[in-house]
């Protein structure tokens, strides 16, 4: 099973970063909601989201990590590169809204390779689906198999 880290997780379901939770977990993935704020159910102590522990860094978050996806503005993802690099994340998706030049040029040099798309489209999901309500149903798109896009 893939290991992704959604860095900019959120608590609120109309967040894409809460969508993103959701439709990774959805494709078969194991998803590590990321994010430093305080925020998520608690539950003796620990924040949710989704019904999964929240991790304040990647560094914190357990195991390796196939994936990450980031959900937070381009001035914090710049701080976060390093971090990703030294937790030996090999793959970095930046979603719409969260790129800079500045950052796809460093992660690029650590030697993340690092792609920029919705990684929700990109798994096969479709941000639309995820509201504030339940969840689809599993539907057999496309995509199905819990595995990125080649090449990304």
């Amino acid at each position: 099973m893939k290991v992704v880290a959604v860095i900019g997780a959120s608590p609120d379901r109309r967040k894409f970063g809460n969508k993103a939770v959701r439709a990774f977990r959805r494709r078969g993935f194991e998803v590590l909601p990321v994010n430093r704020r305080p925020g998520g159910a608690a539950t003796e102590g620990e924040r949710l989201i989704e019904g999964l522990p929240v991790h304040a860094t990647v560094r914190e978050a357990p195991g390796p990590i196939d994936l990450a996806t980031l959900y937070v503005p381009p001035e914090i993802g710049e701080t976060l590169v390093d971090e990703i690099a030294a937790k030996g994340i090999p793959t970095l998706w930046v979603n719409p809204g969260a790129e800079s030049r500045r950052l796809v040029e460093r992660a690029r040099a650590l030697g993340i390779a690092t792609t920029l798309h919705c990684s929700i489209v990109a798994i096969g999901e479709s941000p639309a689906d995820y509201g504030d309500g339940p969840d689809p149903t599993p539907s057999g798109r496309a995509g199905g198999d819990g595995a990125p896009p080649a090449g990304g």
